[in-house]
């Protein structure tokens, strides 16, 4: 038997979520748009696992969760990838090597 996944949120995440907003109560907009994307988010999220749940014994969920739910690329490893291109095709573009500049100035000295 599969497990329910409410679609509305419960009162005590959306409190959260408004708390959390009050950090950008001078832009009322913004304000606004935190709660909406935490709230858009966590629905995403519970369709997700709902989906899961109903494929688990047909496929991988952890393959299916990695690649729903991605991990964003570190500024270091961006760099060692346009470290690569430079290396295989000497192409000196500048937004590659001001990556790669950035992501050397964010280590530790």
């Amino acid at each position: 038997m599969t497990q329910q996944h409410p679609i509305t949120p419960p009162p005590e995440l959306v409190q959260q979520w408004w708390e959390q907003a009050d950090q950008y109560q001078d832009d009322p907009k913004t304000y606004f748009d935190y709660v909406a994307t935490e709230a858009a988010q966590w629905g995403a999220d519970q369709e997700l696992e709902a989906c899961l749940e109903r494929i688990l014994n047909t496929c991988d969920a952890e393959q299916l969760r990695a690649a729903r739910r991605p991990k964003p690329q570190t500024l270091n490893s961006i760099a060692l990838q346009m470290l690569g291109t430079i290396e295989r095709d000497a192409h000196y573009l500048p937004e590659i090597t001001d990556t790669i500049r950035r992501a050397l100035e964010s280590l530790p000295e």
